[in-house]
C-alpha cells in the first residue's frame, strides 16, 4: 500500500533561485528556507547543486523529487565522462535533466509537475543558462531568469537593475539584492543567501558577507 502525503505535508523549498548571464560568467543564487505546510522545516536547505566541474542546479520544488532528480543526473552525467572520456556539454546536461523531470511527471501522473530547475555552466563553447520548466520543457536563457514563490519580487530588481554587459561583481551584488527583495515578502524564502559564480575558473562559492551590495546606478 503507497500513502501519498497530503499538499501540506510535503517538504517543499518554497524558494527564491536566481540564475543571471554575464559578462564571461553564470551567477546562481538562492535563499536557504525548506517548508513543509505553514512550518518552517529546514533553516540550512541546500539549493544549489554542483553536478559537474563546471555546471550547477538550482531546485525549486518538492524536495525529495528535486534530490533525486539531480543526483540520476550527476550519476549519468559522471558515466558519460568515464565512457567517452569526453566532459558533457552545457545543453546536454540541461536535456538529460529536462528528460527526467517529463519521465518523472509522466510516471507519477502529475500535471503540472513538482519540481523547477535553473541550470547553468560553461563548456567548450562558452556560458550557457537554462530554464527547466515543472513540465520537462526547456528554454535558453540569455539574461535572466527566477523561480520559486519569491520569483515575482525578485523579477521586479531584476528588469529594474540587471544590464547585459554586467560584471562578476555587478551581477553577484544583484543576484543577492534579488533574493533579499524577495525574503522581505515571501514568507516561503528566507535564513540567508547561497550564491556561486561559474567563470572561466570553474565554480566557486560566494559567502553571502563577501559580497557587497552597493550597486551603481
Amino acid at each position: 500500500m503507497v500513502l501519498q502525503m497530503k499538499e501540506e505535508e510535503q517538504l517543499k523549498t518554497g524558494t527564491t533561485t536566481i540564475g543571471l548571464v554575464g559578462k564571461d560568467s553564470i551567477i546562481l543564487a538562492a535563499d536557504r528556507r525548506a517548508t513543509a505546510g505553514t512550518l518552517i522545516a529546514d533553516k540550512r536547505a541546500k539549493k544549489i547543486y554542483t553536478i559537474t566541474d563546471n555546471i550547477a542546479v538550482t531546485m525549486a520544488g518538492t524536495v525529495s523529487d528535486a534530490q533525486l532528480l539531480l543526483k540520476y543526473a550527476e550519476s549519468e552525467l559522471r558515466l558519460k565522462k568515464i565512457r567517452t572520456g569526453m566532459d558533457c556539454t552545457v545543453k546536454e546536461a540541461a536535456n538529460l535533466l529536462a528528460r527526467f523531470v517529463y519521465y518523472n511527471i509522466r510516471k507519477m501522473s502529475m500535471i503540472p509537475g513538482i519540481s523547477h530547475f535553473v541550470l547553468g555552466g560553461k563548456d567548450n563553447s562558452g556560458f550557457y543558462l537554462y530554464d527547466i520548466y515543472a513540465d520537462g520543457s526547456i528554454t535558453l536563457i540569455d539574461d535572466y531568469i527566477s523561480s520559486g514563490s519569491g520569483s515575482v519580487m525578485a523579477y521586479g530588481v531584476l528588469e529594474t537593475i540587471y544590464k547585459k554587459d554586467n560584471s562578476v561583481d555587478d551581477n553577484l551584488k544583484l543576484a543577492v539584492k534579488c533574493v533579499n527583495a524577495a525574503i522581505q515578502r515571501d514568507s516561503a524564502s528566507g535564513n540567508g543567501i547561497d550564491v556561486i559564480s561559474i567563470t572561466s575558473e570553474g565554480i566557486k562559492r560566494i559567502l553571502e558577507k563577501e559580497i557587497d551590495t552597493t550597486i551603481k546606478a
